[in-house]
């Protein structure tokens, strides 16, 4: 299939995300209403195009190969096999506990509950006889997806393109000011990076892509602090 997108190329796209075995259940999306619709409707995200760097790695490869080959407005499916996907389950990440671990932490489990175990998340599987199970494998181990998606609008503008990537590899580019020219990024950060600890490792994986994407020698963060107006 030929390429219609090469690497580095930024898109943005809607998409719904199912599970084959669970009669296509869906378990993400671009779209609001398919989410309330779905049961998992969150108020704290942002329902919107995602935004997307051609062969980035941040998909699975066959969603990503799709993408390339897509054009802009044509709604594309695509099924992604649980091997080319999270892969398959393994048993050894299925783990079993004393209830009573739980109670230390003022856990009351129960089947489908997400719980964070030191540094490892995993979903309980069962409850019964003082134990509980928990299975630490990627939620969507095992499991053949579906994808329906369709790529809004291919991103060209250079400062467009810096806030795309910024979303993509931070979560949100709310606050953030982007100017773009003689080859360099300046990123005026917003207050919200300064608290955040997951900042320092999206900042490498912004300046990854930009250079990617972007026609730059030098990509530079700028931190204002600003003295609070004084009170009368």
């Amino acid at each position: 299939m030929a390429e219609n997108f090469k690497k580095g190329d930024i898109v943005r796209m809607d998409y719904d995300a199912y599970i084959i075995a669970d009669v296509d259940k869906l378990y993400d999306t671009t779209n609001a209403d398919n989410a309330k619709e779905a049961g998992f409707f969150n108020e704290k995200y942002k329902y919107a195009p995602l935004a997307y760097v051609i062969g980035s790695g941040k998909l699975f490869k066959v969603l990503d190969e799709a993408i390339a080959s897509a054009k802009v407005g044509e709604e594309v499916t695509v099924e992604v096999a649980c091997e080319d996907a999270a892969g398959p389950k393994n048993p050894k990440l299925i783990e079993t506990f004393p209830l009573k671990e739980f109670y230390k932490q003022e856990i009351r489990p129960f089947p489908g509950l997400e719980v964070r175990l030191g540094d490892r998340t995993g979903t309980i599987l069962s409850v019964g006889a003082g134990r509980v199970k928990v299975d630490f494998n990627n939620p969507l181990s095992g499991k053949d997806l579906k994808y329906v998606f369709k790529i809004s609008e291919e991103i060209k503008d250079d400062v467009a393109k810096a806030e795309c990537i910024t979303e993509m590899d931070f979560g949100t580019a709310d606050g953030f000011k982007f100017e773009v020219a003689d080859k360099k990024v300046s990123i005026y950060t917003p207050d919200i990076v300064k608290f955040n600890q997951n900042w320092l490792m999206a900042k490498f994986r912004i300046v990854n892509d930009m250079r990617e994407s972007l026609d730059v020698d030098t990509i530079e963060f700028i931190e204002v602090w600003e003295k609070a107006p004084a009170k009368e």
